[in-house]
């Protein structure tokens, strides 16, 4: 009976050993501020669910400080990392069809243009290619893009002639129809281009107001219903990656990825924008709601946006209005079914 045991020890310590030997971190490369709901919350999150999915066979690792968000994309080709994610607006002239979901008055938030900004991409827009070697796992917009100034501001025609930070993308078109003066410059460095006085404003989501200290510096903010923009985000993961596990891990993967890690992303940035409206609020910053004039007026201004962006990706060979047609479509079914859900 004793060797019987002993044998039993030993197969279980050898199971044990192989178990470990199989297990795969993804190291994930990642940016913004450490405190940013991309960093404590999205990424946590999906990384749990992997762990849960391949019964702990498959864990991320989070990587920060390799590079700017423009690098992320060739890190993952190169096999620097085996996943990260991004922001499409500062990849002027690749990105064109994920500018869907960034487009003015579409009347729905974040979660909503999330979820059809997937399901619209999985069936039209990924036959272009615009993201290369690398395998999509999710789309997301962050929560309303807002205007955040220096100064007070209590209406759109305060803009005229204002050097607004832009993050490229739509963002560009809607501040040209303002009659802004656009300032290309990434995220991480607008605090210092307001603490200078080298931009009097940004279009940026309420949460930066916290993560990206933006209520010391930009303590005047003018909130449009849904905001003014959404801007559109990828998460991708190296095909290298994908291969060197196993076709069980590989599908768990993909499993806990796509719409539903689409739709978890955006629900977190914008619990993120609700905090940080508060939190500013405590701070002392001035939150004015648009005038229903702005709200009229801005509509009227970027009217014809949406017929730029058709024009835009002509050269993309994809069924754009189709798309964008259904895009809305499920978005606003999707938006109207979470308020009769909360009402």
């Amino acid at each position: 009976m004793k060797r019987i045991w002993i044998s039993l020890f030993a197969a279980a310590g050898l199971w044990h050993g192989q178990a470990t030997a199989t297990e795969t971190t993804m190291r994930v490369a990642t940016w913004l501020s450490p405190t940013s709901e991309m960093n404590t919350v999205v990424l946590p999150t999906w990384g749990r669910w992997i762990e849960e999915a391949t019964e702990g066979r498959v864990r991320i690792k989070l990587e920060h400080d390799l590079g700017q968000p423009q690098s992320m994309i060739d890190l993952v080709q190169d096999g620097a990392v085996d996943a990260s994610w991004t922001y499409h607006g500062y990849f002027p002239g690749r990105f064109k069809l994920t500018s869907i979901a960034e487009l003015p008055n579409l009347g729905a938030g974040a979660e909503a243009a999330s979820v059809a900004h997937w399901r619209v991409h999985q069936k039209y827009l990924a036959q272009a290619n615009e993201h290369g070697d690398v395998v999509v796992a999710g789309l997301f917009t962050h929560g309303p893009g807002e205007i955040h100034m220096r100064e007070p501001i209590t209406s759109l025609s305060e803009l005229s002639n204002k050097k607004i930070r832009v993050g490229g993308g739509v963002q560009n078109t809607i501040g040209e129809q303002l009659g802004i003066i656009g300032v290309a410059a990434p995220t991480t460095k607008v605090y210092e281009m307001l603490t200078q006085g080298v931009v009097d404003g940004v279009f940026n989501p309420m949460n930066t107001k916290r993560t990206m200290r933006f209520k010391e510096v930009a303590p005047y903010t003018l909130k449009m219903p849904h905001g003014m923009y959404l801007g559109s985000f990828g998460i991708f993961i190296g095909q290298d990656f994908l291969d060197r596990l196993s076709e069980q891990d590989r599908e768990a993967v993909m499993a806990v990825s796509g719409e539903r890690l689409s739709a978890m992303a955006a629900r977190a940035w914008v619990q993120g924008d609700q905090e940080a409206e508060q939190d500013a609020i405590e701070y002392g910053n001035t939150i004015t709601p648009a005038s229903e004039q702005d709200v009229q007026l801005f509509a009227e201004l970027t009217r014809g946006i949406e017929h730029g962006w058709l024009d835009e990706v002509a050269d993309r060979r994809v069924d754009a209005k189709r798309a964008l047609a259904e895009f809305r479509r499920i978005a606003r079914e999707y938006q109207a079914q979470m308020d009769g859900n909360q009402g």
